[in-house]
């Protein structure tokens, strides 16, 4: 008899748990489906602990400005958005905070320009893995994206 109502709970708490995922992962869907799409997502693998380089393109179908604040990966300790810019001769990396893409624009990351760069990598990866890395927005949740992990020459 004692555990009729311990089955219950357990239930009771499996249906709580997959309404909770069902929820989150079509919240998640939702704003990949209708309101950003990306693209071509890879990402540069340098040799030994080099930190990496993140590509891809952000096209924004919807109606409001998307501002993208950040990235994430499990594979990393550390994931920022970075732009290299020339000047008088002379390459520089800048951290930057945050990119705003517009309605029916594209904002596209790479070489020589936007990217994302991963330090301290945490896990051994090869030229062919394939890499989950989450996309950070202000007002959106969270996007996880697929990244192929490149050689540099590839690039």
């Amino acid at each position: 008899m004692a555990s009729a109502p311990r089955h219950h709970r357990l239930t009771r708490t499996a249906h709580r748990l997959t309404l909770g995922l069902l929820t989150a992962l079509l919240a998640a869907g939702s704003v990949q489906a209708s309101e950003l799409e990306v693209s071509d997502a890879r990402l540069r693998l340098m040799p030994g602990d080099l930190p990496a380089a993140g590509y891809f393109r952000l096209h924004n179908t919807g109606e409001e400005t998307v501002t993208l604040t950040g990235a994430g990966s499990d594979a990393f300790g550390h994931v920022m958005l970075h732009q290299t810019m020339q000047e008088d001769g002379m390459s520089s990396m800048h951290s930057v905070s945050e990119l705003e893409v517009a309605p029916g624009d594209t904002l596209e990351f790479a070489p020589k320009g936007y990217h994302l760069m991963f330090m301290k990598r945490a896990v051994p990866l090869a030229v062919g893995d394939e890499l989950e890395v989450t996309l950070e927005f202000a007002d959106q949740p969270p996007v996880p994206v697929n990244f192929d992990v490149v050689s540099p020459a590839s690039l």
